[in-house]
């Protein structure tokens, strides 16, 4: 059954059975970290077409927000130890994919505006919705102890997802927008 109807009072377990209120500052660093899983998702189905492995490397990192949502959702330590963890290879591939694609864009000289198309505008909205969740994570690490690792990945996955945008805009041969001062 998929209803439970237990939150319907205004709180949710987290992993292990504990109850805390839906607003809470733990589920709404996972829920974002949720939200951006799905954004990433339909980027991935949108760079299918585009060959070059984005849609595998897209797939990645679903597993790996899947994780932290995980981790984060999680507050009893020995619960949290037996979990799969997020490695720290994870940040290393996330830094050669944005090495990779940044060797084959044009420098940047100024600001970009959200879009180019689709993809770009697709991209820029994940990398947003991440920035996001990297803030609701560094609001529950003023409480809680966060392992940094989570935090490297999400803000390095923004940056990724930055070059993506850049370039999915260059590849289909559209001019980036960029801002006027």
């Amino acid at each position: 059954m998929i209803y439970t109807k237990t939150g319907d009072q205004g709180t949710t377990s987290l992993v292990g059975g504990s109850r805390v209120n839906k607003d809470d500052e733990r589920v709404e660093a996972y829920g974002t970290v949720d939200e951006l899983n799905s954004h990433v998702g339909m980027l991935a189905e949108m760079m299918r077409p585009l060959g070059g492995g984005y849609y595998d490397e897209l797939k990645a990192v679903q597993h790996n927000l899947f994780t932290i949502q995980t981790l984060l959702a999680t507050e009893d330590s020995d619960i949290y130890a037996r979990l799969p963890q997020l490695d720290e290879e994870e940040v290393n591939i996330l830094e050669r994919q944005i090495d990779t694609i940044s060797d084959m864009l044009p420098k940047l000289h100024s600001f970009v505006i959200a879009g180019g198309n689709t993809i770009g505008a697709q991209c820029h909205i994940c990398r947003t919705v991440c920035r996001r969740a990297e803030r609701r994570i560094v609001t529950l690490s003023n409480h809680t102890n966060i392992d940094n690792l989570l935090l490297r990945y999400i803000n390095r996955l923004s940056d990724y997802l930055f070059v993506l945008a850049r370039f999915a805009v260059v590849h289909e041969g559209q001019k980036e927008d960029l801002y006027n001062s």
